[in-house]
């Protein structure tokens, strides 16, 4: 039976349910959320004079919870635009409307009875073979489908997604005694590639998999914080980036999600697994149960590990808890030397084997915290699942790892891992030990660009399924090398398409990436169809590097500033007029330069969350790298005969002038940096390089030509510049804007204006880029600008003066 998801039903409206429902409209799918009709009225209502039988009432609870979660940030959809695909209702007066729809998913309150009434309600409507699963975090599915029908059962199963649910990856499956194969195969495939999710599907155990790894970690962490007389911010200091973990890291995360949560989680396991060999780590540490008793619940609560206070002078100050005392302090700064050896070391993943062998108090805490984890994850198979992929990919799309437990094992080495686990007192699982008997040393190996995991039942090394729809760069980068140097690896993609990958810090584009970017044109004009501009890091690209412009400035070498300004923008035009089809694959932050490249490419494809924008504005200077010139020639494309071209002008001048970033890929359209019609959006990042491939072989294949330079761009001249420069002078006089950034935006004026020209006119792109990179090194002379880019390089932030 070949399935269509064009309508769901949400049940539940809360923070979960609203989220849900958000992100299946942000795909597209309609929307129905009912929730509870409300017992009483509120005092607005009794103010208006309504009753109980008033539909306003009747479906408050479900408006209002609809209405918080779209004003909340992060905001939970990909654009408000995107709302109007959910119709609301509540349970009494819209409950049949259910018989419409492709999929209910219910998300009321955890508990049994509760679910187990609402769904005998739902039967009563619920057409055969609509699928119906429940978002529960824990609660067992067996139990769940009692006494409802045949039909129910098996198209019933969990289906829990991890909060906040346009953001988080993992989509947990867990079968019910009877549900269908049919099912459980539609449902992994559609939370991959339509929900853009890691579909996982898990064993019907307590927490599943990501919550009992993800609360043992947690709770692991809690008792090792005591033993080793660590403080608060030493353990999120080591929990946090250094080794590819969030940067909220461990007690800030808590904080966050709420300790009463976990701590529901956490009783939850200790209740119901008490064959766990690790039950007593699931045990609340004394500091915990006295947060709890004084409604230290973090941010909720206003106070959990963290709190954040004003002094007598109203500067804000955040204090940690002292877990000896109970008191709040003062933050203290937590160094290591340890991690002073890993500062070099750009890859997380080459950081374990250094972290681990540390002779301080940090390397002692890697050592016992991953011979704890790693023994814990090797005694959960065959409990929670039977393949060890999955616990890693649980962890990483549920918790934000970089890297699962399994991978960080084989980071460390396996006989390394087995040395941490005796040295904690602990065995790891029998088959571990098998594993090594057997010769083989890994639980991951790449074979032919796939990625491959040891199969325990099998005893062999298996093709971990789903990976035909991707390409995972780091799985071919060696193999299919066609060039590399400092700033990039270019690689063969097959079928005639090259992949640019950028290496640099950040992704930031200097000299070498762009000497590389030419490099990979030269070698796909020559010998291959197309060329994509793609990475897998964390963000595409944050921009230029600023810190060789910084130098360059101080130096006054402005004639070699000219020439890396001109050789950025001349390769920004050989991406839009080289003799194959490029295509930018943007991710995560894509700013400034990295932005520039993409107005550029002949059709981008974008992941959905994609933050993009110029934002050069920050660092005291205007795009130098072809967008200012770019925003001007959009413009001008969109200026219609009936429309006011000054207001169109005005508009792509604020993009830049107010530094705006897309909230989502779709927002970009918005701004004008993505374009209806040419570019698209990809909602599974990890499928994004494979989709950009497919784009640019379909743009090769479709014949495609080297466009003409274009000498067309309709600029505005004094007309513009003179409006520009009145609001400029205004926005000062009224203290909006400083003389530095009027300075910057009448810089940006005339370049988007086409210069000080008498009329309308007709000029080239070369026109425009010549005089946007002398505004651009104009303002680098600024003693503010190189303030301004001194900051940022020191902070990380924008300053405005």
């Amino acid at each position: 039976m070949k399935r269509h998801i064009n309508k769901v039903a949400v049940i539940g409206s809360g923070i979960m349910g609203s989220g849900i429902a958000c992100h299946f409209a942000n795909i597209g799918v309609e929307v129905l959320l009912l929730d509870i009709v409300p017992r009483e009225l509120n005092d607005k209502e009794k103010a208006k004079g309504l009753s109980l039988e008033n539909k306003i009432v009747r479906n408050r609870l479900v408006n209002d919870s609809l209405s918080a979660a779209l004003k909340s940030k992060p905001s939970p959809i990909y654009h408000q635009k995107f709302a109007s695909r959910i119709t609301t209702g509540n349970l009494e007066d819209d409950i049949s409307k259910v018989n419409e729809v492709d999929w209910i998913i219910e998300v009321v309150v955890e508990r049994l009875d509760i679910k187990k009434k609402v769904f005998e309600s739902l039967e009563k409507y619920r057409k055969p073979g609509t699928l119906i699963t429940s978002n529960t975090s824990g609660i067992p599915i067996k139990f769940m489908s009692e006494g409802r029908s045949g039909d129910f059962k098996e198209h019933f199963c969990g289906t829990h997604f991890f909060n906040p649910a346009r953001y988080l990856k993992l989509f947990e499956i867990i079968p019910g005694p009877e549900t269908s194969p049919e099912v459980l195969d539609f449902l992994n495939g559609y939370g991959e590639q339509f929900l853009g999710k890691t579909s996982v599907v898990a064993k019907d155990t307590p927490a599943f998999i990501g919550n009992r790894i993800g609360i043992f970690s947690i709770q692991s962490l809690f008792h090792a914080v005591k033993d080793l007389g660590m403080t608060v911010e030493e353990v999120d200091k080591l929990t946090g980036p250094v080794i590819g973990r969030p940067k909220s890291a461990t007690f800030r995360t808590v904080d966050v999600v709420g300790l009463d949560t976990l701590v529901h989680v956490a009783n939850g396991i200790h209740e119901n697994c008490k064959v766990d060999e690790r039950l007593e780590l699931f045990k609340l540490p004394g500091f915990i149960n006295t947060m709890m008793k004084n409604k230290w619940l973090g941010s909720k609560s206003g106070q959990g590990f963290y709190k954040k206070v004003k002094d007598d002078k109203g500067k804000s100050e955040i204090l940690t808890l002292d877990l000896d005392s109970m008191d709040y302090r003062s933050k203290k700064s937590a160094k290591f030397a340890t991690l002073e050896l890993t500062k070099t070391i750009d890859k997380v993943v080459d950081r374990f084997s250094v972290l681990t062998s540390g002779k301080d108090k940090a390397g002692e805490f890697y050592r016992k915290s991953f011979g704890a984890l790693f023994a814990y994850v090797s005694h959960r198979i065959p409990e929670i699942t039977d393949e060890l992929y999955k616990i890693d990919d649980a962890m990483k799309a549920g918790f934000g790892w970089e890297h699962g437990p399994f991978q960080i094992w084989d980071a460390v080495g396996l006989d390394k891992g087995l040395e941490f686990i005796k040295a904690e007192g602990l065995e790891a699982a029998s088959w571990v030990n098998e594993m090594k008997e057997s010769g083989i040393d890994t639980f991951y190996s790449v074979k032919d660009g796939a990625t491959h995991f040891y199969d325990i039942p099998k005893k062999k090394m298996e093709k971990v399924p789903g990976q035909d729809a991707f390409i995972i760069l780091d799985n071919i980068r060696k193999s299919n090398e066609v060039y590399k140097n400092s700033g990039v690896v270019v690689e063969d993609l097959g079928d005639g398409i090259l992949n640019v990958e950028f290496q640099s810090k950040m992704n930031t584009i200097g000299g070498d990436v762009l000497a590389g970017l030419n490099k990979a044109i030269d070698l796909a004009e020559k010998d291959f169809q197309g060329l994509v501009v793609g990475n897998q890091a964390a963000n595409f690209s944050v921009g230029a590097n600023i810190g060789m412009i910084f130098m360059m400035a101080v130096e006054q070498e402005y004639d070699e500033l000219n020439m890396a300004i001109k050789m950025f923008q001349d390769t920004m035009m050989r991406m839009r007029y080289s003799s194959i089809p490029t295509i930018s694959a943007p991710h995560g932050m894509c700013l400034g330069g990295g932005c520039e490249l993409s107005l550029h490419a002949d059709k981008v494809v974008a992941a959905a969350e994609t933050y993009i924008g110029l934002v050069e504005f920050g660092v005291g200077v205007i795009p130098g790298g072809g967008g200012s010139k770019e925003m001007a020639l959009r413009a001008s494309d969109t200026f219609r005969k009936n429309d006011v071209e000054l207001n169109v002008l005005q508009e792509y001048f604020l993009t830049i002038g107010m530094a705006k970033v897309s909230t989502s890929a779709y927002e970009a359209f918005d701004l004008g940096i993505l374009q209806k019609g040419k570019d698209v959006v990809v909602v599974n990042k990890d499928r994004q390089i494979a989709t950009a491939k497919a784009h640019a072989k379909l743009m090769a294949e479709a014949g495609y030509t080297q466009p003409s330079k274009r000498k067309d761009v309709k600029v505005l001249g004094k007309q513009a510049l003179g409006m520009f420069l009145v609001g400029t002078d205004s926005m000062e006089a009224g203290h909006y804007i400083s003389e530095h950034d009027k300075k910057i935006a009448n810089k940006l004026a005339y370049v988007m204006a086409g210069g000080d020209l008498s009329e309308a006119s007709y000029v080239s792109e070369q026109y425009l880029l010549d005089i946007e990179r002398e505004a651009f090194l104009s303002l680098c002379t600024e003693r503010k600008t190189l303030e301004r880019i001194q900051h940022m390089l020191k902070t990380g932030k924008p300053l405005r003066n």
